[in-house]
């Protein structure tokens, strides 16, 4: 239970930081910074009861779960699960989230409230990614980053924040674009194969697909992850949106959602489909992907 509420802190946070700005300019600033260390004590803390208890240390053992149904008619639940890499990028959000704050705390001046409400939403969304299991909650939270770091930038940018957030928006978009096909054609296959549709990351494992539809499958997981990373040649977003964001913003942007291409690399695409991982590696090798 402690993962949802790893994920309700920063969503609950955001809105109150929003609602308190008619309070005064401190007052979101301190909301945001006082639930980030509160998400950072929490992580702490199921870090160290998971390394106690020596679940880190077992492959494939989750160092904490929680799986709940919520539109059962398309096998879509809810399943959060985090193992040490999910914590360790946790413990990461939660530490540059408050690096986050700290550095906007005398730089943004205006819609303090409202700064704190997307900044908090976008963490939410790096939490929420790094322990979703079920692929249609995972694409959810991909989703979530994406809207309010581009209100990030277009709002509280520099001088070309709006070609930057336009094209950080089209690119990031594009590449979620091919992901959600992915996802619904290997939960359709999942539901061809054994009768019943699920999009939990443990029952997509080990579909049997051809190796023409395994690539393709596969490519529509790296072209999004690629894209957020980015490697070549989707990186062109990312200087302009580096460059014109507030500092906040390019904390977040180098310090956290450029690593959630990476963990989607590292969890799904690969576990997912290993043949046409192995097959493409060489070309991979060559992007520097890896």
């Amino acid at each position: 239970m402690i993962l949802v509420w790893l994920i309700i802190i920063p969503m609950a946070g955001a809105c109150v930081a929003w609602w308190l700005e008619q309070r005064g300019p401190q007052w979101p600033r301190w909301t945001a910074l006082i639930c980030l260390g509160v998400e950072l004590a929490l992580a702490g803390a199921l870090w160290m009861e998971a390394l106690n208890a020596a679940r880190l240390s077992q492959p494939g053992t989750w160092a904490a779960e929680w799986n709940a149904s919520w539109i059962p008619s398309w096998g879509i639940r809810l399943h959060v699960a985090a193992d040490g890499l999910s914590l360790s990028l946790i413990l990461l959000t939660a530490f540059l989230g408050i690096m986050a704050v700290v550095s906007s705390w005398t730089e943004i001046r205006e819609r303090v409230g409202f700064f704190h409400f997307n900044l908090l939403w976008t963490l939410t969304g790096v939490i929420g990614v790094f322990v979703a299991m079920d692929l249609f909650l995972f694409f959810l939270f991909w989703e979530v980053m994406l809207i309010p770091m581009y209100l990030l930038i277009i709002l509280w940018g520099h001088e070309g924040r709006l070609h930057a957030g336009y094209k950080f928006f089209l690119f990031t978009q594009a590449g979620s674009l091919l992901l959600l096909i992915a996802i619904i054609a290997l939960a359709f296959l999942q539901a061809a194969e054994r009768g019943v549709w699920s999009f939990d990351y443990e029952d997509l494992l080990g579909i049997q697909m051809s190796g023409a539809a395994g690539t393709w499958l596969m490519l529509g997981f790296f072209l999004a992850f690629a894209v957020k990373l980015p490697v070549f040649p989707f990186h062109t977003w990312l200087p302009d949106a580096h460059t014109e964001a507030p500092t906040a913003g390019s904390v977040v942007l180098a310090g956290l959602l450029l690593k959630t291409g990476a963990y989607g690399m590292i969890r799904f695409a690969v576990p997912l489909f290993p043949d046409a991982s192995r097959d493409f590696a060489p070309l991979a090798m060559f992007l520097g992907v890896v």
